[in-house]
């Protein structure tokens, strides 16, 4: 069975892709960390979980849908550690948020950095995709590059010279991007926090050694190298996010700081904008974002509770960003994930449910088209 489509990704009615683990899920994880669930035995609980939320995206009217992330712990660190030159493992303090620190777990450089031709997200692509049969497109989604420029991964023994360490991240980077696209993947999407933190003013970056302007520009020319040799009909997307842990997140500051050179010249088809709180800023840098060029994806649902927006203050909102961006250039989405760790943010999942279906209901009224 196919679907179709009211317009190219982005849609009109989006998501940015991981959703609460069920109770179920978090006790399988245990059991098999503790020896008493096989790996197989692990896997078939993630799957028919997948199968639950991909009928549920569906029902709901999403032309999108992802699997929930639900076969891993971290929205990125899954995905790095299972890279070449790069390992999990528990340092002495984890990620500081807004009030809390988070468990400790992060990925380190050990060696030359390369994509292992047998990265697990792969298969769990190729599955989800079986899983899917053409009821809807599937978006993976998978950390940015710029991700390892994060503090404490770079390994200057190894490499020292960043640009060294710049030029092996772009390789792995389009390797894994035609590796996805070979499995079938269409429509990808790239998280980033680092990007995000780079327009963060009171973020200080590599005790001095390199200014925020440098970094800016090696981040612009990180992503566009990955997408160098990018097929025409792959769907990228950026998604910019200000950490998202247990509805905390770790620093805030308008785009302003990245627009003019990340917003205006990133070769990707769309942003994914968090601007659900005051810690966004204005609508004025996307002044930056070509006429006809990416897709904005305006993320005024806030996934960090499960109270729902009022509706006429969202359409007013969208109305206030086309002043910017023309209206049939903006889509609309929660600000970020339910939960961008397995951790999940504190609302039910009703409340997530329902905070999808009024992001359906909304782009059919804003935009007048059915996602049914």
């Amino acid at each position: 069975m196919s679907v179709s489509l009211t317009k190219a990704p982005p849609f009109r009615a989006e998501h940015v892709g991981s959703l609460l683990r069920p109770d179920n899920l978090h006790k399988a994880r245990l059991d098999y960390k503790e020896g008493k669930l096989t790996a197989e035995q692990l896997r078939e609980v993630e799957t028919k979980e997948i199968k639950r939320v991909v009928d549920k995206q569906i029902e709901l009217g999403l032309e999108v849908v992802t699997d929930g992330e639900f076969r891993r712990t971290w929205f990125h660190l899954d995905f790095l550690e299972h890279l070449n030159g790069i390992e999990g493992y528990a340092p002495e303090q984890g990620y500081q948020f807004e009030g809390l620190e988070t468990e400790k777990y992060d990925v380190r450089n050990t060696g030359k950095i390369s994509f292992n031709p047998d990265h697990p997200f792969l298969k769990d692509f190729t599955d989800l995709n079986e899983i899917v049969d053409g009821r809807a497109l599937v978006k993976q989604a998978i950390p940015s590059p710029n991700q390892l420029f994060n503090a404490g991964i770079h390994n200057t023994d190894i490499y020292p010279n960043i640009e060294d360490y710049a030029s092996d991240i772009i390789k792995t980077y389009q390797d894994a991007i035609k590796a996805f696209y070979d499995a079938g993947v269409r429509y990808l999407q790239l998280d980033d926090v680092y990007i995000a933190g780079l327009s963060a003013p009171d973020i200080p970056f590599n005790e001095g050694k390199y200014s925020r302007e440098d970094l800016i520009d090696l981040a612009l020319r990180v992503v566009n190298g990955a997408l160098e040799n990018k097929p025409e009909d792959l769907i990228v997307t950026t998604h910019l996010c200000r950490g998202n842990y247990q509805s905390t997140w770790a620093f805030e500051g308008s785009y302003a700081l990245i627009a003019p050179t990340l917003l205006a010249k990133e070769k990707v088809d769309g942003f994914f904008l968090e601007y659900d709180d005051d810690r966004s800023g204005d609508f004025k840098p996307l002044e930056h974002i070509p006429n006809g060029g990416a897709q904005v994806v305006l993320g005024l649902i806030t996934s960090k509770n499960g109270e729902l927006e009022d509706k006429e203050t969202i359409k007013a909102r969208i109305k206030e960003a086309s002043q910017y961006v023309p209206l049939e250039q903006l889509s609309l989405s929660p600000q970020c994930g339910f939960a961008s760790t397995h951790h999940g943010n504190k609302l039910t999942e009703e409340q997530q449910w329902n905070k999808l279906k009024y992001i359906v209901d909304l782009t059919e009224e804003v935009w007048g088209i059915s996602n049914k």
